[in-house]
């Protein structure tokens, strides 16, 4: 006998109930209570901020090692977060599960390093074994915790308190608020130490070189096109041989070069204009004419060193699809179009 497998069926999906006016109104109105509570404990949380709060930056600042970050269910959640805003804004940082730590993860923390723990009541039993360690070898240790007088606060060598702001949850239990400020104070060191090391757009790239926001941190000179591919031409060159320059590169446009610097561009559009009825030529003359006399003046250009993501704002902004790449002479290196932007991924 064949036995047919079982199917799960999920009310919610393969019964969907209709959802009732009131209900939707719930929903929502739970919704805005929460973000409304959170925001106000995050806007708490920022008025209470004092001079501890640069003493903290000055302890994670002067580690020669790494930030180890940790805490405990809810926090360590947070802490994992924290460790990966600090490691990709510059500051070397992990994360360490205290209970693992007491199982001999003790070993990766090491003199060097400096510790920010978290624990909202500041009395996490499985912070304690890490909490001695970094008090044995003299590590600088930050606490982010609502408790003044907990434990945590006590051992440590800065403390940064959380308001005490309700938490989200009806019942007030789930770490909702708390964990939020977590998240926010942890972003506000992040940022305050990225602020003080001058980390710049180009620091940031090594860290994200991938996806979207990898593509846009690219530099022109990784994404554009040189040598022999760049259409270039002098100014006295005549527009029926520039118009086979032009078709035979394919970028729609075509640089006008003068003693190795570029000062002029030719687009379609300066032909559409060239051949308008009132110009000083008349029309049948345009093929006869040079470079020089069609081209518009002191074309827009960037840097082989800028943000791709630069280069695709000029472009917005001046409605155009490709750019000349220029150095600091004013030569061109190279020519940039739109296409070579979005198969970076950078649009």
């Amino acid at each position: 006998m064949t036995l047919e497998p079982r199917k799960t069926i999920h009310p919610a999906v393969d019964h969907p109930l209709p959802l009732t006016g009131s209900e939707t109104d719930a929903d929502l109105a739970a919704a805005r209570r929460v973000l409304a509570q959170e925001a106000d404990g995050i806007a708490q949380l920022g008025a209470a901020l004092d001079a501890s709060f640069g003493r903290a930056v000055s302890l994670l600042a002067g580690a020669t090692g790494r930030v180890v970050v940790t805490g405990m269910g809810k926090s360590g959640h947070v802490a994992r977060k924290i460790a990966a805003t600090l490691a990709s804004t510059g500051t070397p940082a992990l994360y360490v599960h205290p209970a693992e730590a007491s199982h001999g993860d003790l070993g990766m923390i090491v003199p060097g390093d400096a510790v920010l723990a978290l624990s909202n009541s500041g009395e996490t039993p499985e912070l304690a074994d890490l909490v001695a360690h970094a008090r044995r070898f003299g590590l600088p240790l930050v606490a982010i915790t609502g408790r003044a007088d907990s434990a945590l606060a006590r051992a440590a060598d800065v403390t940064l308190l959380l308001p005490p702001a309700p938490e989200a949850c009806p019942m007030g239990l789930a770490p909702t608020t708390s964990t939020t400020m977590q998240l926010a104070l942890g972003d506000a060191l992040a940022v305050a130490l990225l602020t003080r090391r001058g980390f710049s757009a180009a620091d940031f790239r090594i860290f994200h070189p991938g996806g979207k926001l990898g593509a846009k941190l690219s530099r022109v000179r990784d994404l554009m096109h040189g040598g022999e591919e760049m259409p270039l031409a002098p100014p006295d060159l005549r527009m029926d041989a520039a118009l086979v320059a032009m078709t035979a590169k394919r970028f729609g446009c075509l640089g006008i070069v003068e003693n190795g610097r570029l000062i002029g561009i030719i687009t379609d559009g300066d032909l559409r204009r060239a051949l308008e009825p009132g110009r000083a030529a008349p029309q049948s003359s345009l093929l006869s004419r040079t470079t020089g006399e069609v081209m518009t003046r002191s074309p827009r250009s960037i840097g082989p060193d800028a943000l791709a993501a630069e280069a695709l704002r000029m472009m917005n902004e001046r409605s155009i699809t490709a750019l000349f790449v220029v150095d600091e002479a004013g030569a061109p290196v190279g020519i940039l179009h739109v296409h070579d932007l979005l198969r970076a991924g950078v649009a």
